[in-house]
């Protein structure tokens, strides 16, 4: 492996971030931020409010969740998937293998508006793709470590990868509600 090979991890998801992710999430409103398309669905809610079996979070906003999760898991809110990209898909491996701040599911403080889940979000981003940025060839080739789990003796190479596949999988999950959203409000012919 070559530095090429750590461009070309950055690239991925940096080109599809610039070019199609980040900027559909440009003027996300807090009612598309919180609108459950379902009932049952999973949110960001105000600390007390949730009927979920556990929720997490450090502030006057809670995330909801289940251990075990549900079979099959309840729909997911815009979000509910922003705190889990800002959270669990970037802020824990930047903390992990970066030197980013530390930062888990029930500490964290969620979001009580979409203009501030957007700014956690680009930052987590940038954490994450800062770090990618910094890897060479012997650091993409070496175990993860005990930090992941199940994926400790696998190479940095295969997380990165992961991380890139679970960033554009639930942007796009984003993007399909946003669209759902407007949809329902008549706002596209």
């Amino acid at each position: 492996m070559d530095t090429d090979t750590t461009y070309q991890l950055h690239r991925q998801l940096d080109w599809h971030w610039k070019e199609h992710l980040r900027p559909r999430l440009d003027g996300l409103t807090d009612e598309e931020y919180f609108w459950e398309p379902v009932p049952g669905c999973w949110n960001v809610r105000p600390r007390g409010t949730s009927q979920a079996p556990i929720t997490g979070g450090s502030g006057e906003y809670t995330i909801d969740f289940a251990f075990p999760e549900p079979d099959p898991p309840p729909v997911t809110t815009i979000a509910w998937r922003l705190g889990h990209v800002i959270v669990g898909v970037f802020g824990v491996r930047a903390a992990s293998h970066f030197g980013g701040p530390a930062v888990d599911y029930q500490s964290f403080t969620y979001a009580g508006s979409a203009r501030e889940a957007l700014r956690q979000l680009d930052e987590a981003y940038a954490a994450w793709q800062e770090g990618v940025r910094g890897l060479d060839g012997a650091a993409l080739a070496a175990p993860v470590g005990e930090a992941e789990g199940e994926w400790a003796a696998r190479p940095m190479l295969e997380l990165v990868l992961h991380i890139n596949r679970e960033a554009i999988h639930h942007g796009a999950e984003i993007l399909l509600l946003r669209d759902l959203f407007r949809h329902r409000r008549g706002d596209i012919a």
